[in-house]
């Protein structure tokens, strides 16, 4: 009496197979009609996976592992068709020759009996290039079918952060959502890619697999059209992370809620394309004017910024004038170092100054908001128009208008407030402007990424060479 071994393998993909308990059924119905015995430890199952790839098949492997064995615990290994057992004919070969040449292990689908000797041979041979052929056919039908959803404004992905997919639709996450908001405001002012990421983690935000956000994350983010209620998919790579170039790309209306203004996402992409253009203009060579410190840093004695002296060294730039009388002349590396350090040291221990910073009269708040109001603004303006031209009804008007001035006037309400310096508050200041602090040790970071880092919180610094200590003043807005 023979030992058996079961595979049982089903693919989403494809609607002709038997169920993984029916497959089942059938192969123990075949090994006691043929006299085997099939131990349930040996009955190996790989669900909604394509036979593609071997490696993408965790039970796949554990049966070949397992008939790699010292012991070799089982002499037939059975499949419901050979297709089951693999749809890419190279690895077919591959795995069905190791089983049947080091293992001793003959591989049998209970639906195709095949005759002894070399015309058997032959037949598998042909199975096995026809399962590949229809493995080809399948996935090129797939994209073909993905291809025309997309072009429709359908779902054809897994739902991108900031959304989740119901029943085909995409609908905005309540807290995802906001942290895109967050992303695209902290962008615009100024914040660079890896400073952003860091934001995002210390604010508790995960990628879709669990992941933690880095730079390339970040930039994915703020590239893609999704967030403006766009749909873009390209059939050559599914929707990989840069495809905004590939020539097949599709880029149609979706049916989902956009998060993120047109304007709003235009502005972005202007800023990352400048980016863009002044790393490629400047990839070979350091812009002398850019320094980490640059515009920070203050003297003690009269006030003056610390600028950029000869010798990499910083010093007063009154003093360097004649008109401060004490010097203040540091190595920059070393002040860069000492900043960092007590940056940290600060923030931990949480004492330090916090100002909130008034915006000049006159100055939008923050950009996103202000793209969504002036967004419900041009509404109004369609509406009255739509009633001078005889379009609406004057009941049409009045309704349109009231729910477009609430919706105003409520984005209105969300025009930043002074917010009390509370010790919550405080902590929460720390927790963010930590993870930027971070970003300051790491070396692939220019001096001009820095500086706008630092420039994002901090007011000034002052220097005291008498006692080599530093000053720090921080501001929220």
């Amino acid at each position: 009496m023979q030992t058996a071994a079961a595979y049982i393998r089903v693919s989403t993909k494809d609607q002709a197979e038997l169920s993984p308990d029916s497959q089942i059924k059938l192969i123990r119905e075949y090994a006691k009609s043929h006299d085997m015995v099939l131990p349930e430890e040996y009955i190996f199952r790989d669900d909604g996976i394509s036979g593609r790839s071997a490696a993408k098949r965790p039970a796949f492997l554990q049966m070949i592992a397992t008939a790699k064995g010292k012991d070799h615990p089982f002499d037939v290994l059975l499949l419901w068709k050979f297709s089951r057992f693999a749809r890419n004919q190279e690895e077919s070969i591959v795995y069905k020759s190791l089983l049947r040449r080091d293992c001793g292990v003959e591989v049998v689908s209970i639906s195709e009996p095949l005759a002894d000797g070399p015309f058997g041979s032959l037949i598998e041979r042909i199975i096995e290039w026809m399962d590949d052929f229809y493995s080809t056919r399948l996935s090129g039908e797939v994209r073909r079918g993905m291809a025309e959803k997309a072009s429709r404004g359908g779902v054809v992905a897994a739902a991108p952060f900031g959304y989740r997919n119901e029943g085909g639709t995409l609908v905005p996450h309540p807290e995802q959502a906001e942290g895109v908001r967050h992303l695209f405001a902290r962008f615009l002012a100024g914040i660079p890619y890896r400073a952003l990421a860091d934001e995002m983690n210390a604010l508790g935000y995960r990628l879709r697999r669990g992941g933690r956000f880095d730079a390339r994350s970040v930039k994915y983010i703020l590239l893609n059209p999704v967030y403006t209620g766009k749909i873009r998919w390209s059939p050559s790579d599914g929707g990989g992370y840069f495809n905004t170039g590939a020539e097949d790309v599709i880029l149609t209306q979706g049916s989902h809620e956009p998060i993120i203004e047109p304007e709003i996402f235009e502005a972005v992409q202007d800023k990352i394309a400048e980016i863009e253009a002044a790393h490629f203009r400047y990839r070979r060579e350091t812009r002398p004017g850019d320094y980490m410190l640059k515009g920070l840093v203050r003297c003690s004695a009269c006030g003056a910024t610390l600028v950029k002296a000869a010798h990499g060294s910083m010093q007063c730039n009154a003093y360097a004038r004649g008109g401060c009388r004490v010097s203040h002349s540091i190595k920059m590396e070393r002040l860069e170092e000492m900043v960092v350090e007590s940056l940290e040291t600060l923030l931990r221990g949480g004492e330090f100054e916090l100002h909130w910073r008034e915006p000049p009269k006159g100055a939008a708040a923050p950009a996103e908001l202000e793209a969504r109001i002036r967004a419900e603004e041009k509404k109004l303006a369609r509406v009255k128009e739509a009633y001078a031209a005889g379009i609406d009804t004057l009941e049409e008007y009045r309704y349109n208008k009231g729910v477009i001035t609430e919706a105003i006037a409520a984005l209105r309400a969300q025009r930043p407030a002074k917010r009390p310096d509370t010790k919550q508050f405080r902590a929460a200041f720390a927790k963010r402007t930590l993870g930027v602090v971070r970003q300051l040790r790491d070396p692939s970071l220019s001096a001009a990424d820095k500086n706008a880092m630092l420039k994002a919180f901090i007011e000034r610094i002052v220097y005291d060479r008498r006692t080599e200590t530093l000053h720090f003043a921080f501001y929220y807005s």
